[in-house]
């Protein structure tokens, strides 16, 4: 891949892999250090990644395995000495506001909310599925390349994500609405 191919890449795909980023480490400080890693890994590899082919994907599997090296890293030097949690800031995301009242608004944020949080607490086997497919809009046969994992383990887990998300955001909705 040529500076020009990843600069195409980085104008293309970038905005979907920052706001991934985001919302796999919840903190600013921590998707702009990830990101930065993602792309400085693709310049690394450089002859791995192929504009012919996907390289979102390609992408999105780099900055998982970061991420994931980054989790396993900290939890290795907190079980050695401990250290102070990483910061974890509340995600939030812009809300395109329509033509509805501030009452609808704020509803609508509230339960955009409510959902992230929902997905949040999901495990991180559960939660990376759930983000890649309804986040980023990929097949389930291109989050089974990005994971290494077999096609049928994500639609297991993505099953498996939904019932658990159904059933806590039904409780908060009941609430909610009554």
């Amino acid at each position: 891949m040529t500076k020009i191919e990843l600069e195409t890449c980085i104008e293309t795909y970038g905005r979907d892999i920052y706001s991934f980023c985001r919302q796999l480490t919840k903190s600013t400080l921590e998707a702009d250090e990830l990101y930065q890693d993602t792309f400085l890994k693709a310049v690394e590899l450089n002859a791995s990644i192929r504009s012919d082919h996907n390289p979102k994907s390609f992408l999105l599997s780099v900055a998982i395995r970061i991420w994931k090296n980054k989790r396993r890293k900290f939890a290795w030097r907190n079980r050695i000495a401990a250290m102070d949690a990483l910061p974890e800031g509340e995600a939030k995301t812009a809300c395109h506001p329509e033509k509805s009242n501030p009452e609808q608004l704020i509803l609508k944020q509230e339960e955009a909310a409510q959902i992230r949080h929902a997905v949040n607490r999901l495990p991180n086997r559960l939660k990376i599925p759930v983000l890649l497919f309804y986040m980023e809009d990929l097949s389930t046969a291109q989050i089974a390349g990005i994971l290494n994992i077999p096609d049928g383990t994500v639609k297991s887990r993505l099953h498996r994500a939904r019932t658990i998300l159904k059933k806590d955001l039904e409780v908060i909705f009941d609430e909610i609405y009554g």
